[in-house]
Order: structure tokens, then sequence, then C-alpha cells
């Protein structure tokens, strides 16, 4: 019997103890779920500012651009350019420039099988080496041509961007926005144009 009651209170300091680590361990789970949600508090926080950040960035872009295109020379009689006219001529652009550089890389890798099949068929018929080499000179041709097609729709590109697109490279004079939303690349006006035709 008095051994029942020798342990009896150790083990009641024993779950008092227990119950106490529970007690602050819970109050520190709670300290750690708050500190969570103000963590999480604080990422929602600066996303919602990044995101302002950003918002009003691309309206500082999107006033920009609108500055830009008023601005762009235009012939008299001709209303200035918008925003949707300069978006349209840039997007013909950028399909010109992607289109251009497939047929730049298809005629150029025609080019090299043409050259290996020349040197292969040495000794060949005279009438085969002058069909290999008129179908060289063909893809010689058409590949120069669309590089330098492809350097003034790069070129026009730059032009708009630094806001100077529609200037005539001859005179200094506008080109129009209708010969340039029919010919978005051309550098010329029409007089300039027709003049250096006639030489």
């Amino acid at each position: 019997m008095p051994a029942e009651r020798l342990s009896s209170p150790h083990r009641t300091q024993r779950a008092s103890t227990a119950e106490r680590v529970d007690d602050g361990c819970e109050e520190h789970g709670a300290c750690r779920g708050r500190g969570d949600r103000g963590a999480e508090e604080g990422t929602r926080q600066e996303a919602n500012a990044e995101g302002s950040r950003r918002q009003g960035a691309g309206k500082a872009d999107s006033a920009a651009q609108q500055g830009r295109a008023s601005k762009l020379a235009v012939r008299p009689g001709e209303k200035p350019w918008t925003d949707r006219e300069v978006a349209d001529v840039r997007a013909t652009l950028e399909a010109d420039e992607e289109r251009l550089q497939v047929e730049i890389a298809a005629a150029e890798e025609e080019i090299s099988q043409l050259l290996r099949q020349g040197g292969e068929g040495a000794g060949h018929d005279q009438a085969d080496v002058g069909s290999n080499t008129f179908e060289r000179d063909q893809e010689m041709t058409m590949a120069r041509n669309a590089k330098e097609n492809l350097i003034l729709v790069q070129a026009a590109l730059t032009r708009i961007d630094q806001g100077e697109y529609g200037v005539c490279e001859s005179c200094g004079e506008p080109i129009g926005k209708m010969r340039l939303q029919a010919f978005p690349r051309a550098t010329l006006c029409m007089e300039c144009k027709q003049r250096q035709e006639r030489r």
C-alpha cells in the first residue's frame, strides 16, 4: 500500500509535465501558424504590388506607343497614324520577316545540295552539269533577293520602334500612309521611286 501512495504523486507530476509540454507545443504551433499566415499575407501583398507595377508599366508603354504613332510622318491631307494602323503594319512586317527567313534557309539548303551533287557528278553528262548549274544560280538569286527584302523589313521595324517610320530616305518627305499600308517596307516616296525607275 505505501508503495502505491508513493508512486501516485510521481505519476501525477509526470502527467502535469506532459500536459504543460503539450500546451506549450500547441502555443508554439499557434505561433507558427500565425507566422505562416503572416508570411502568406506578405507574399500576397508583394504579388499584388508586382502586379500593380506591371500594370502601370503596361499603361506607360501603351501611352508611349500611342504618342509615337501619332507623331509618325504623314503627307498633307492625311490623318495621323493610329495605334491600330501601326500595329497592322508591324504585324505584316513581322509575318514577312518570318516568311523570308524560312525562304532563305530553304534556298541555302537547296544550294548546298546542288553543290554536293555538282561535286559528286564529275564526269557526268554535260547537259546534267549545265542543268545543275542553272538551278544553283536560280537558288542563289532567290536567296539574295530574299536577304535584301529581309534587310528592308527589319529596317522598317527598327524605324517604327524609333519613331522614324514613313520618311523618304531620298528627299526626307513623308512617304504616305496609303503607300506604306500597301507596301510596308517602302523606303522612298512615290515621286522619288518613279525618278529612280526612270534612271
